[in-house]
C-alpha cells in the first residue's frame, strides 16, 4: 500500500511559550504564531505568546505590533496602513483569511488565537508570503487604460452609469486573500491566474473608456488562465472588502461565449 507523508523539513514542530512579562495584568489572551526561517534550517514551528488583554488594541495586528515590542523582536510580518486599505497585513487567522488590522482577537472564540501566513504560498520568513508569482500574474492583465484613439488632452469623460458598473470591482486592494483560500489555484497556481487578477481583469474588460476589450479577452483564452475557476466560492467568503470576485469571474466566461455566437 502507498504511504503518503510530508517531507521532513516541512513538519511544523512545537516552539517557545512566551508568558507575558512582569508587571502586566495576568488577565492574558494566548496567539499561536506559526514562526519559520529558511536561513536557520530549522523546521516551522508553533511558538505561543501571552498577551495581556489591556496590553494591547483591539485588533490581531495591535496583538503581533505588542509582542514584536514587548516579546520578541524577531517576529516578522507585514503592515502599513493599519485601515484595512492597503491589504499588506493579510494573513490566516484561525483558518480563514483575513487582514490582521480589521479582525479584532475578540472575534476568535477559540483558547488560542492561530495566526499563520496565507496558505499555499512560499514563505519568506513567519507570516511573510512570497507574493512575487501573484503580483506577476496581475501584471499580465494589464491593468491600466488602453485606447486605440487619441488619448483625451483633459478628464476622460464617463456617464455615471458606466461608472456604476465598477462599482465592486475597483475595491480590491490585492491583499491575495481571495487567491490563497481557492483550491484552484493552490493546484494550478502557475497558469491559473486566481480570482484577485480576474476580478481586475473584468475591472478594465467593463471601463467603457477602455478599447481593448478584444485584446483583453484574447488574452484569457486558454484552458488555465480563466478556465480553472469551478465556483468554489472560497474567494467570496473570505474578501475583507465583501467583493464577489466569483461573479466577476462569471461574467467573464459569459462575454467569452457571447462573443463567439
Amino acid at each position: 500500500m502507498v504511504e503518503f507523508a510530508l517531507p521532513a523539513n516541512s513538519r511544523i514542530k512545537q516552539g517557545k511559550h512566551w508568558p507575558a512579562p512582569e508587571g502586566y495584568s495576568k488577565d492574558v489572551r494566548t496567539f499561536r504564531i506559526y514562526r519559520y526561517d529558511p536561513e536557520s534550517g530549522e523546521n516551522p514551528r508553533w511558538d505561543s505568546f501571552d498577551v495581556p488583554k489591556d496590553a494591547c488594541g483591539p485588533m490581531v495586528l495591535d496583538a503581533l505590533i505588542w509582542i514584536k515590542d514587548n516579546v520578541d523582536s524577531t517576529l516578522t510580518f507585514r503592515r502599513s496602513c493599519r485601515e484595512g486599505v492597503c491589504g499588506s497585513c493579510a494573513m490566516n487567522v484561525d483558518g480563514n483569511n483575513t487582514l490582521a488590522c480589521t479582525k479584532g482577537h475578540a472575534e476568535c472564540t477559540g483558547k488560542a488565537v492561530n495566526i499563520s501566513p496565507l496558505p499555499h504560498m512560499d514563505v519568506i520568513k513567519d507570516l511573510v508570503p512570497d507574493l512575487t508569482n501573484f503580483y506577476s500574474q496581475y501584471a499580465t492583465i494589464e491593468p491600466h487604460l488602453q485606447s486605440v484613439t487619441v488619448v483625451p488632452e483633459t478628464e476622460w469623460l464617463q456617464s455615471p452609469q458606466d461608472r456604476s458598473k465598477l462599482d465592486g470591482l475597483y475595491e480590491c486592494i490585492l491583499c491575495a486573500c481571495c487567491s490563497t483560500s481557492c483550491p484552484s489555484y493552490w493546484w494550478n497556481g502557475d497558469r491559473y491566474l486566481g480570482p484577485a487578477a480576474l476580478l481586475q481583469a473584468y475591472r478594465w474588460v467593463i471601463d467603457s473608456r477602455d478599447e481593448e476589450t478584444g485584446k483583453r479577452l484574447d488574452n484569457l483564452e486558454d484552458p488555465f488562465r480563466l478556465y480553472r475557476c469551478h465556483t468554489i466560492m472560497n474567494c467570496a467568503q473570505v474578501c475583507p472588502k465583501g467583493l464577489n470576485p466569483a461573479k466577476a469571474i462569471a461574467e467573464l466566461k459569459k462575454m467569452m461565449v457571447e462573443r463567439q455566437t
